[in-house]
């Protein structure tokens, strides 16, 4: 059963014994970092703490991440078990995530299979696309999919098949679509917010403990172009979408 709590500003999309799922609002980070500020983890804790009025420290293992501007799904785990299993299905491939992401420019194809090598660079936290192999580049592929253009902007649908450090935003820069905001990898101008147009909408897999099928779909940021994109959808295939 799905159970939602909301607390300002997480949203918790799923619980169980062994995992919390929750919606990252963009701004937020997953993990501390140099900027002091306080991480998702830490408002997770706390929530687990209250909830359940447990003394001392919570048990809670970060699964994965997600980039600092970027909105939606994250998975926690809340015993070691669970961290154990979800690290080995993540490096394996056997949680599958797809993402949505905005972009003022339309693809010259409504759908593909993009496959770059790309060569982090840390001092500037940028990845840079090439398309043939480079030294200490990683293979980077994903399939995207157009889902709904308004005027000015396009929905991609996005599925990885490799992890790599800001994949999604460098391949589709690469490929002449910056995501919406996304002043690092070529947009015009930034949201006002701060965002960068890419949500990590929906999340499926199952359950390292129970083998329950966990099918999540994550929220959309509170913002009037994701609500009329997704309407969009909604009235492309005569509103059965699973668009919000």
């Amino acid at each position: 059963m799905m159970l939602v709590f909301y607390i300002s500003p997480m949203k918790v999309i799923y619980e169980d014994n062994h995992l919390i799922i929750v919606y990252k609002s963009s701004g937020e980070i997953v993990q501390g970092d140099k900027t002091g500020d306080e991480p998702l983890s830490e408002t997770v804790r706390n929530y687990l703490k209250e909830k359940y009025q447990k003394p001392g420290n919570v048990y809670l293992g970060v699964v994965h991440r997600l980039d600092r501007p970027v909105a939606g799904l994250v998975v926690f785990a809340k015993t070691s078990k669970a961290l154990t299993r979800l690290n080995k299905m993540f490096r394996d491939g056997e949680v599958h995530k797809t993402y949505w992401a905005v972009t003022k420019n339309c693809p010259e194809k409504p759908e593909g299979t993009l496959t770059d090598w790309l060569v982090r660079n840390e001092k500037q936290n940028k990845s840079y696309a090439y398309n043939h192999e480079v030294p200490h580049a990683k293979k980077a592929i994903l399939h995207y999919r157009l889902l709904a253009s308004s005027d000015n902007y396009h929905l991609l649908e996005v599925h990885l098949l490799t992890g790599r450090h800001h994949q999604i935003r460098c391949q589709l820069a690469n490929m002449g679509c910056p995501i919406k905001g996304d002043l690092k990898y070529g947009a015009p101008r930034s949201n006002p917010d701060g965002s960068i147009s890419l949500l990590s909408r929906h999340m499926e897999f199952i359950h390292p403990v129970s083998k329950a099928h966990i099918n999540i779909l994550s929220p959309l940021p509170d913002d009037r172009l994701w609500a009329a994109l997704a309407e969009s959808i909604a009235s492309l295939d005569g509103g059965n979408s699973a668009a919000e």
